[in-house]
């Protein structure tokens, strides 16, 4: 059903808060699971996951993958057809092995822009002979960046140790060799250049046409901005332009235009969102300039606690908690909720649910708790849920024991 529209200055439809909710819900799997998409399928259909840790990818298909497990993404680590590496943002990713060679060369120009933010560690620094003498040494062996910026100051003693670093892996398109990021191993962040990881090099620097394309069929409607936020790119208008006679043009409700595929669903605000528990740095709430289509207003930096991202909750679309699972030796592991505000009693039913099958689903666990509540820390206090929340500890249900198991 088509969401209800308004018509602006410029004879645009106006979408709702809650029909871009839907709409954005709806391309990122998060509406209902994909049971026709693969693993490496929905990694190429959202372009990327988040992977500044380990787990965030396994987590982040889970919520959006009928009957995921943590082996279907594992086994493509380990067959080299998804690789983490930086791209997007100047942020790790995992990535298909085949956009891992050409949105690396697309966002080429955001990391030479980085370059230029810590110049005055690497005066005297001949990037280019730096770039051929980081993919000697990785191409040799797997790296750690300790061991990258030990060689590199040899050569350049009066560099800035963590400057030289940074620009190994801007000018050297680095990726993180398994067993790191896969489930249930351990490794050190050992590196290599993405070229001699998969065996084979990159294309010459896309255009960007087809990524904007690509761009607004996991995270649209969305502006120019929105975009340029994503990538961490500046100056895509001209992408956008070219395209704009095959795009249908919206605007939001306070006037932004914003551009979509013809032929994409957008569903009604009213279509029902079920609870979703993303992890952290997940993509849904970093990818537009204006978040309030996921973000409410007042809870704005509430998923953040200093430099620490929390796990996020969604509740009928939108942002309304933050979570984490604790595994606790002799007793059952636990999933904490921490609430922003009130929920109903249906609702939280719905939560609770949901995140028992994340516990039989995701952990090793043969009993476990869902408890909402705060953060209790090491030190005994709790993180700080805002009193008259409707979060207060020990406030709430608790499912155990294999409670919702599929």
């Amino acid at each position: 059903m088509a969401p209800k529209t308004g018509t602006s200055a410029h004879h645009h439809p106006v979408l709702s808060r809650r029909a871009l909710n839907r709409a954005t819900l709806d391309r990122q799997l998060l509406l209902r699971r994909s049971d026709a998409l693969s693993a490496e399928g929905a990694v190429a259909h959202l372009l990327g996951l988040q992977a500044q840790n380990v787990k965030p990818p396994y987590f982040a298909l889970w919520s959006r993958l009928a009957g995921f497990r943590p082996e279907a993404l594992a086994e493509l680590m380990e067959a080299r057809e998804v690789v983490r590496i930086v791209t997007l943002r100047s942020t790790i990713h995992t990535h298909t092995a085949d956009d891992a060679l050409t949105l690396r060369p697309l966002v080429q120009a955001a990391r030479d822009r980085e370059l230029n933010t810590f110049r005055k560690g690497l005066v005297g620094v001949d990037l280019e002979r730096l770039g051929g003498i980081v993919r000697t040494l990785v191409e040799e062996r797997p790296h750690t960046m300790k061991d990258l910026r030990e060689e590199l100051l040899k050569v350049w003693p009066d560099a800035d140790p963590l400057a030289l670093s940074l620009a190994a892996r801007c000018v050297v398109p680095l990726v993180q060799v398994t067993p790191r990021g896969v489930w249930g191993r351990s490794g050190p962040v050992a590196l290599t250049s993405v070229e001699h990881w998969l065996g084979r090099s990159p294309g010459p620097v896309p255009a960007p046409d087809e990524t904007v394309l690509r761009y607004l069929g996991a995270f649209g409607p969305a502006s120019v901005k929105d975009m340029q936020t994503w990538s961490g790119l500046t100056r895509l208008g001209a992408a956008f332009e070219r395209l704009r006679p095959g795009l249908a043009v919206f605007r939001d409700e306070n006037g932004v235009e914003l551009f979509d595929l013809p032929d994409a669903v957008r569903p009604d605000g009213d279509t029902p969102a079920p609870p979703r528990f993303l992890p952290e740095f997940d993509n849904l709430l970093l990818s537009h300039a204006d978040r309030s289509r996921v973000v409410p207003p007042e809870y704005k930096g509430r998923s953040w606690t200093g430099n620490q991202a929390h796990c996020t909750l969604l509740v009928d679309g939108f942002l309304a908690g933050i979570w984490r699972i604790e595994e606790r030796k002799g007793s059952p592991t636990l999933l904490t909720v921490q609430l922003f505000g009130t929920l109903g009693r249906a609702q939280r039913a719905a939560v609770a649910e949901e995140g028992a099958r994340l516990l039989a689903d995701m952990t090793s666990a043969t009993s476990y708790d869902v408890r909402f509540g705060e953060f209790v820390n090491r030190n005994g206090k709790s993180s700080g849920t805002e009193k008259g929340s409707g979060a207060g500890k020990g406030s709430g249900t608790e499912m155990s024991s294999g409670a919702g198991k599929n």
